[in-house]
């Protein structure tokens, strides 16, 4: 109990003692100590409306009114309490002001809505790139603001690993790059970046490759057509021109693979991700796959083992999965020696469907392990030059398990051999019997 409390506590007690003497000399103690209660009650609700008409004007930081004991020391508690908020309330409204401030001097845009996607609030950046009006849009929800089906499937998946890439709602011809991130009770931090640039740049150089390789099919074809002649006449040249003329074959059909490889990447890249629900058996394409690893392997000799652990259908597309399957597959017939073991394990469930290829190889350092589905990224370009790899298996790898919507995993260690995993979603495994 407080001393203030204590004080007044003992004037009440002496007032009431007083009240009581005076009534029992007027032989009236009850009329006596009423009228004292009612005086009392009446001075306390006097120090109430003071303190609420005080309060109601806090707001101006009038001082407190002045009052004896009790009440006065309430009141001066009440305004040091006042006064530590407002000097709180301050200090976060500057900082407040200062995180919007630095927000739209940015160049990207931030957007923050509730769970449900009302938007609370977005700097001049988002405005700009998206077309919101700071007078209107405020709690309005960004679906309707951000009206494509791509972005509300995005929002609502709550997987933001990947960013969203769609035109802006209000600049024609503006590409944005869209980031998610959760935090308090499943609120979003939207960021907005503005990346035409880099998809125009993107765009040409998908467009070059693909043009480059085009035109330089049909003069390749022109020269395999008359190599091929050539060699047919091996007996009438003479016998200095046969090693040039090995070289130039080779060479012609190692560029014949590279195109090869470049046209399928870039339609792989042009493409849209919708591999349709066309239904293909993984089980038999591995089977196949592995007959012909094993006359890539020839006189290496190497063992080649299959475990199939499931064999119903999955949605996809044949063509591409079988393209992802060989090229892992071959990869590890090439950069494992002779003799050496090659384990091709598939298997599908509730945690997603798996093709993994193990060998027991040199292995890879782990420095190029995160680069290794780059195009042309060579780990070892000499030995890359030997068996004749393009570069692009890994990167056609990837794209192919993207439209899939599944991912390639890698783990090596040198000289232990590597494993290389293909991940697809358990959503793409067909049931069967209605199971």
């Amino acid at each position: 109990m407080s001393t203030g409390l204590k004080k007044h506590l003992r004037r009440l007690a002496l007032l009431l003692t007083a009240s009581l003497l005076a009534g029992w000399l007027l032989g009236r103690p009850t009329l006596v100590l009423a009228l004292t209660l009612a005086f009392y009650a009446g001075w306390m609700l006097h120090q109430l409306n003071r303190l609420h008409r005080w309060l109601e004007r806090s707001n101006q930081e009038a001082e407190p009114p002045e009052a004896p004991g009790l009440w006065g020391e309430v009141l001066d508690d009440i305004y040091r309490l006042q006064k530590r908020h407002l000097r709180a309330r301050d200090r976060l409204q500057s900082m407040i002001n200062r995180i919007r401030e630095s927000t739209n001097a940015l160049r990207d845009g931030v957007v923050m809505t509730d769970a449900a996607g009302a938007m609370e609030w977005w700097n001049q950046a988002a405005e700009n790139l998206c077309g919101f009006n700071s007078t209107q849009d405020q709690g309005e929800y960004i679906h309707n603001l951000i009206r494509t089906p791509e972005f509300r499937s995005y929002f609502e998946a709550k997987a933001y690993a990947e960013p969203l890439e769609i035109e802006s709602p209000a600049r024609p011809r503006t590409r944005l790059q869209i980031e998610i991130n959760l935090f308090g009770e499943d609120d979003r931090l939207i960021t907005i970046k503005d990346v035409t640039r880099l998809y125009q740049l993107e765009k040409m150089r998908r467009d070059f490759v693909s043009n480059v390789s085009h035109e330089m099919r049909t003069p390749l074809t022109v020269l395999s057509g008359y190599l091929e002649t050539l060699a047919e006449q091996t007996d009438r040249m003479p016998s200095g021109w046969q090693r040039p003329m090995d070289a130039m074959r080779h060479q012609a059909n190692r560029m014949e693979a590279l195109i090869t490889d470049l046209l399928l990447l870039s339609r792989l890249e042009t493409s849209d991700r919708n591999t349709g629900d066309a239904e293909c058996r993984p089980a038999d394409l591995l089977r196949q796959i592995q007959q012909d690893a094993m006359a890539l392997s020839g006189d290496q000799e190497h063992e080649i083992e299959l475990r199939i652990g499931d064999n119903r259908s999955i949605r996809g597309d044949a063509e591409q999965l079988r393209s992802a399957f060989s090229n892992i597959i071959f990869n590890a017939v090439k950069y494992t020696p002779g003799g050496g073991h090659i384990r091709i394990d598939y298997s599908a469930g509730s945690e997603g469907i798996s093709v993994s290829v193990a060998d027991d190889g040199p292995g890879i350092d782990p420095e190029h392990i995160p680069r290794l589905t780059e195009r042309f990224y060579r780990a070892d370009p000499s030995r890359s030059k030997e068996t004749g790899g393009t570069g692009l298996g890994l990167a056609i790898v990837k794209h192919i398990l993207y439209n899939h919507d599944g991912y390639l995993s890698i783990d090596s260690t040198p000289n232990s051999g590597s494993t290389f995993r293909c991940h697809l979603p358990a959503n793409r495994i067909i049931p069967e019997n209605g199971q």
